[in-house]
């Protein structure tokens, strides 16, 4: 099953409408999207807590990394440069943090506030290879902006 991403956007506008709460929509995007398409084994929030540092917030599936750091793996590079991580093979990437072992390819879409503060980084696994397109990382680059661009 792959996202109808036009159906995923509508319904987390209505979940999250008038929510302002950032770990409240987390939890919510992480459970839409996560359930949406078959492809996406882990996904979930690491939230900026320090100074280059983010720490796991609201996900689904297995257990995630407890922290990373702005300079290690996939996530931290999304977080460093703020651009989209589109990983087709998570062996091949530098650095890469194995926090689970089934992981083959990862998409990492960096989280902004409506200030142009990024709080946080988006981060689906896949058991596939070469699981992800510029599509969805396009498509829920914008259902990011609609959700946390209000805050």
């Amino acid at each position: 099953m792959r996202a109808d991403y036009d159906t995923l956007a509508k319904t987390i506008a209505s979940l999250t409408e008038g929510e302002t709460d950032e770990v409240a929509l987390m939890a919510t995007l992480a459970c839409e999207v996560h359930h949406a398409d078959s492809r996406f084994d882990w996904t979930g929030f690491y939230r900026v807590v320090a100074p280059e540092l983010l720490k796991i917030g609201p996900y689904q599936g297995g257990h995630g990394c407890l922290q990373i750091p702005f300079s290690r793996g996939v996530c931290g590079a999304a977080a460093r440069t703020g651009e989209v991580q589109l990983v087709a093979d998570v062996d091949a990437f530098p650095g890469h943090i194995a926090c689970a072992s089934t992981t083959r390819s990862e998409l990492v879409l960096p989280v902004w506030n409506g200030q142009g503060a990024l709080i946080g980084v988006f981060d689906i696994d896949s058991d596939q290879p070469d699981a992800f397109t510029q599509e969805d990382a396009e498509q829920l680059t914008a259902i990011l902006a609609q959700v946390f661009g209000r805050l």
